[in-house]
Formats: structure tokens, C-alpha cells, sequence
């Protein structure tokens, strides 16, 4: 079962809740109602969640475009990827580490100086630096 595989149930799981409370279905039967869902990713000739979600919502009068279900399956993957356990770590686990490390260095040296007396900069005349600028 590979990775992609098993967010995509969640999404949908995730996602049959979502429709279930915008179809006012509550308790088991919501449960319910994203366990189908969910299962059907398994099935080639179920796993369109779109058309079905479309048809509830139709049958139901609930008003969503497909751009909004479509918004909130993107939404919802997103959140799937999150909260799988991860049993290897990515590039982005790996930059996520070196970004927090970078921060606690920079915390640790700015702690550091802060103790230190502030020196006055060096001044340069400028003026005796600077060459004519030429128009042509």
C-alpha cells in the first residue's frame, strides 16, 4: 500500500465527514457515511468522491460548486499528509530540521551579544571614495 494510496483514503474519510456535516448527517451515521467513502477509494468504479459528494449535495440542496468540494478535497489531502505517521523522513522533514537549528543558533548568538558593549561603527568619507559619474 504505498503512501499516496493511504492519504487518499484518509483525505476521503476526512472528506466524508466534511460532506456529512454539510448534508446534516450527524453521529454514527456520519461515521458511517465516511467509512463508505473512505472504501471506496478501493473500488475503481466507486472512487469518483467528486460525482458522488455532487450527487448528496444535489439530492440534498446543499450549495457547493464543484471549485468549493474540489478546494476542500485539496485542503484535506493536505491535512491527510499531515497527520500520517511518518516512517522515513523527506526533504521537507529534513529542511524543517536545519530551519530550526539555524533559528536556535541565531537565537544563542543574539542572546549572547546582548551582553556584549555595543561598538560605534567606523565612518568612511565617502565623498573622497566616490568617482564622477559620467553622462554620456
Amino acid at each position: 500500500m504505498t503512501d499516496d494510496w493511504k492519504k487518499t483514503v484518509h483525505r476521503n474519510k476526512l472528506l466524508g465527514m466534511w460532506a456529512a456535516e454539510k448534508l446534516g448527517i450527524k453521529g454514527q451515521e456520519a461515521e458511517d457515511y465516511s467509512d463508505a467513502l473512505a472504501v471506496g477509494t478501493l473500488d475503481p468504479e466507486r472512487s469518483d468522491v467528486l460525482s458522488k459528494i455532487r450527487k448528496d449535495f444535489d439530492a440534498a440542496g446543499v450549495v457547493q460548486s464543484d471549485e468549493q468540494i474540489l478546494r476542500v478535497m485539496n485542503e484535506l489531502m493536505l491535512q491527510a499528509g499531515k497527520l500520517m505517521p511518518g516512517a522515513r523522513g523527506d526533504a521537507l522533514d529534513a529542511l524543517t530540521v536545519l530551519l530550526a537549528r539555524k533559528l536556535a543558533e541565531m537565537s544563542r548568538h543574539s542572546a549572547n551579544n546582548k551582553s556584549l558593549p555595543r561598538r560605534r561603527p567606523k565612518t568612511i568619507n565617502r565623498s573622497a571614495t566616490r568617482e564622477p559619474l559620467m553622462i554620456p
